[in-house]
């Protein structure tokens, strides 16, 4: 009685989506993709350690000279 006097309570509706095109294979595909990019992406770090001994090299070379 209670309900039609304070007028009717309105509830969430639940999250049902249903994809249309999904395709396993293609879903495969970028995920093996996206592991060669992060693969590659961690094996350029290493430049910087040898740009920091060249560096390091010229200065000692600079320091001895001097």
């Amino acid at each position: 009685m209670l309900n039609n006097f304070l007028g009717k309570r309105y509830s969430h509706k639940r999250f049902d989506y249903q994809p249309r095109y999904y395709d396993p294979s293609k879903d495969e595909k970028i995920r093996a993709r996206m592991r060669v990019n992060s693969s590659t992406r961690r094996g350029r770090g290493g430049n910087i350690f040898v740009y920091i001994l060249v560096l390091c090299g010229i200065l000692w070379i600079l320091v001895t000279l001097s």
